[in-house]
């Protein structure tokens, strides 16, 4: 098959001349190729491969565009990389691999094209386009991966038992590709992934969150997620998602699946949010019913308190994956632990006291929280579903109402504790804080104004009233 179109970017005229000039065949290979096919936007990361040093070839391109400055070689791998406009293109040789059963790391030993493309991970990224000689344009598809685009279909070249044994992070790569593609796994390559899951323990979590990210940020992670839990690797990577599965049953008591319905949850935010850490909010918002679950033999299944459990649960998992402990955790924590607090809120007798309180604690998330709300309705009644938006959607006007008169998104007292400090002559104690949290709770509960003088006259009261007490305990 002629692909000369595919190649016609000024990069590939200069890399099949360098080329030239060494004598060397060269190709591009992997995602650029696949994603031309598909006619998906094509990546900024370009991949050539070189019957010959890659190294060399890579030296070559640098200076012929003035970038040799820019040349970043990994000798141990025998890869380089160089930039290019809003490119990055890396140079391979061609080579073979092997594995030793506790690494990733592989020995390399130079090969043909064939041998590289072997090597790679799936059919539909070992297609390569020749970019110079008397092949120029041709594409070399040795494992029938133009087939398997069209068919939409992830297989990897080899023995997928031995594909995934020798580099089991390809496992998560597979599930990602086709949560990215909306593409099925091949059936004996669904089977190697089952067989080889436990594999997937000597992969860093670092690699893992970067798969595991991408399947979060495609248009329906759901894909993705269900397929983890399929052939093993969620009960491996997140072990509290996996406890979701499953129905208990006693005395024709039994409650909902759990870990669909949060599948459902993620897609319906996605669909309404790129927002990764969003997304995990409505993955992990459940994660404390199976640790909270109890059977009230009048009330059936119950999960108090699974909110605040979870939210705890969430730390755990943010350091074991190895994610940001800073405002993303804190995000994610406060979402989860504040995911019920809406729906409750929905109820004919709630105050404006409780809609303050939300909004001061959601702060500039409570938008989030709110979609997060709003996509964990998964009934497939109508009505129902209907209704439950419209309640939501008095509850955004009851905010939108309460945020314009009492200013509590992002609220910061009218006074700090310096301010009651200097105002009553202290020094740090326990009594600037009870001053400080009498003031917030004053202001949540509408009993004062958020502003600087109504803030003064209560705290003047409220401190004569501590200095009574304190006299009358003399």
């Amino acid at each position: 098959m002629d692909l000369s179109d595919a190649i016609e970017l000024e990069v590939f005229d200069i890399v099949a001349k360098c080329a030239d000039e060494l004598r060397v065949p060269a190709y591009v290979i992997g995602g650029y190729v696949r994603d031309f096919l598909l006619k998906r936007p094509l990546p900024s990361d370009i991949d050539i491969v070189c019957v010959g040093s890659g190294i060399a070839l890579a030296e070559r391109f640098a200076t012929a565009i003035g970038r040799s400055d820019d040349l970043v070689v990994f000798k141990n791998f025998g890869t380089a990389m160089v930039p290019f406009r809003n490119l990055q293109v890396e140079f391979v040789g061609a080579r073979k691999e092997s594995y030793s059963r506790d690494s990733r790391k592989p020995i390399v030993e130079e090969g043909t094209l064939q041998d590289d493309q072997n090597r790679r991970d799936f059919t539909i990224n070992a297609l390569a386009i020749a970019l110079n000689g008397e092949n120029r344009g041709q594409l070399v598809d040795p494992f029938g991966g133009i087939a398997h685009l069209s068919l939409g279909i992830i297989k990897t070249p080899l023995d997928p038992e031995l594909t995934f044994s020798d580099d089991p992070l390809r496992m998560m790569r597979a599930v990602r590709f086709a949560a990215q593609l909306q593409f099925k796994i091949d059936p004996k390559t669904f089977e190697g992934i089952q067989t080889q899951a436990h594999r997937i323990k000597i992969v860093s979590r670092e690699r893992i969150s970067d798969e595991l990210h991408k399947i979060m940020l495609a248009p329906r992670p759901s894909v993705g997620l269900a397929l983890m839990f399929e052939t093993g690797l969620m009960k491996l990577i997140l072990p509290e998602v996996h406890a979701l599965h499953g129905v208990d049953e006693v005395d024709g008591h039994n409650h909902k699946e759990n870990f669909y319905h949060t599948l459902e949850v993620v897609d319906n935010v996605a669909k309404r949010s790129t927002n990764l850490w969003l997304r995990y909010a409505a993955l992990l918002h459940d994660i404390g019913k199976p640790v909270t679950k109890k059977l009230d033999p009048e009330l059936g299944w119950t999960f108090h308190g699974h909110e605040l459990v979870g939210s705890r649960m969430v730390k755990k998992i943010f350091e074991r994956m190895k994610w940001p402990l800073g405002q993303p955790l804190s995000y994610v924590q406060k979402l989860v632990a504040l995911s019920s607090r809406p729906a409750a809120l929905t109820l004919d007798n709630t105050t404006d006291s409780a809609i303050r309180r939300l909004l001061f604690e959601a702060g500039e998330d409570i938008d989030d929280l709110m979609i997060l709300c709003e996509s964990d309705i998964t009934t497939k009644n109508p009505i129902k579903k209907q209704k439950f938006l419209d309640n939501y959607a008095q509850l955004r006007q009851k905010f939108f109402e309460i945020e314009e008169k009492d200013r509590l998104r992002n609220w910061q007292p009218p006074l700090s504790g310096d301010d009651i400090m200097q105002m009553f002559g202290l020094k740090p104690s326990k009594i600037v804080g009870i001053l400080k949290d009498s003031l917030k709770d004053a202001i949540l509960d509408g009993l004062i104004p958020n502003d600087k003088e109504a803030a003064e006259r209560f705290l003047k009261e409220k401190y004569s009233e501590i200095q009574k007490q304190e006299i009358s305990k003399i």
